[in-house]
């Protein structure tokens, strides 16, 4: 179900307090404050400690960007986050991902490489079973280290959570970035 209209509306920069004003500078230094943190700055505390784990995720993961971006897409598609498909989009065009390599993730997978083939398996399964198959498991740790197993796994954690707030919350689609295709 998608919201029609935001549930909590955005907290525009000139209503932030002290607190706020402060949390978001560097998203205001970056010249745009995207909708999600126009949201979510009404619970500073809760943005502030959010901010440490999304970063690690985001920015600080050891596996490599374009796997990330797989785990990411294909995550967004299966929990219906238009949300973080469209930011998601464009970040992973930046990592080197094709447009025929993000519409497969976005739909059956054929046509991707073994590694991100398997990336899209362990989305699928942590979304829909909450826990990893042994078969998958057992490629997995074929391809990653111990560090980027945890990392993998919580990167679809981190975004299946943003998902449901983001959903619940109804954060439109910033402007300019890609829907869901019909």
């Amino acid at each position: 179900m998608r919201l029609s209209e935001p549930r909590i509306p955005l907290l525009s920069e000139s209503d932030w307090d002290s607190t706020q004003r402060d949390l978001m500078q560097p998203f205001v230094a970056g010249g745009r404050v995207f909708n999600v943190f126009g949201t979510l700055i009404h619970h500073p505390d809760l943005l502030r400690r959010w901010l440490v784990f999304a970063n690690h995720v985001l920015g600080k993961s050891t596996i490599e960007v374009r796997h990330r971006e797989v785990l990411i897409l294909r995550t967004a598609k299966l929990v219906d986050s238009e949300y973080e498909w469209g930011q998601h989009v464009v970040i992973a065009q930046e990592a080197g991902l094709s447009d025929d390599e993000i519409q497969a993730i976005g739909s059956t997978g054929d046509g991707l490489g073994e590694v991100e083939q398997l990336l899209c398996d362990v989305a699928d399964e942590l979304t829909r079973d909450k826990v990893l198959s042994a078969d998958v498991w057992e490629k997995l740790n074929e391809n990653f280290d111990t560090r980027q197993l945890m990392d993998i796994v919580f990167t679809v954690g981190q975004y299946t959570m943003l998902a449901m707030a983001l959903n619940t919350f109804g954060v439109e689609l910033d402007e300019g970035l890609p829907r869901f295709e019909s």
